[in-house]
């Protein structure tokens, strides 16, 4: 639909998404950055590396060109960037079409009293302080399922984003949930895929 012929994914980790994706549309040409060397090895032993490029570096300094790719995505990898924004623009700085964020939405989070109160806490600005307390100090949290990660939600790089694309598409992005509308994903999802299109200049 989008006519794109060249993707990069940020945050590959092993390449089984890549690796899959190249083969359903053998003409793309994919590449992936992942910062972690042994998800790289990984990768390479269990050879998803044959069906496309694989570079180290991270989503804060992608070592590309201005607009080098058609599309730039990323799965489930911003809550676990310290400056999540940073990744972001860079990941628009190197599209020419489109960027894709799927990612969790810390407004569809926790029962309905939950989430509004984070939403109440988030436009008076205290959002910061509240995860400053809850964290002790340190800003992360650390889980048995999801390993280093940080209150993330993709609302919170919709300035960054929506200073770049002409049209946003919002998905609910549910893993095994019923999400409770579709009204509007703000606070009816846990996660939400961003699709950020930029229109033929």
């Amino acid at each position: 639909m989008l006519e794109v012929r060249s993707i990069l994914d940020v945050g590959t980790g092993t390449g089984r998404g890549m690796r899959d994706l190249k083969v359903a549309l053998p003409g793309l040409f994919v590449c992936g950055v992942e910062p972690v060397g042994a998800l790289l090895d990984q990768a390479v032993r269990d050879g998803n590396t044959s069906s496309f490029s694989a570079v180290r570096a991270t989503g804060e300094a992608l070592p590309f060109q201005d607009a080098s790719f058609d599309a730039v995505c990323e799965f489930g990898i911003l809550h676990h960037a310290a400056n999540p924004n940073a990744v972001v623009a860079e990941m628009l700085r190197v599209a020419r079409r489109a960027v894709f964020l799927s990612d969790s939405n810390r407004f569809g989070q926790g029962s309905r009293a939950a989430r509004l109160i984070k939403l109440i806490l988030c436009k008076s600005k205290l959002w910061g302080m509240y995860t400053f307390l809850r964290t002790a100090g340190k800003g992360y949290m650390l889980t048995e399922g999801d390993g280093l990660s940080y209150s993330y939600s993709v609302y919170d790089s919709w300035d960054v984003v929506s200073r770049w694309a002409d049209r946003i598409i919002l998905i609910p992005a549910t893993a095994g949930e019923k999400a409770a509308s579709w009204f509007h994903p703000l606070l009816n999802s846990s996660g939400v895929l961003v699709c950020a299109l930029r229109e033929r200049s």
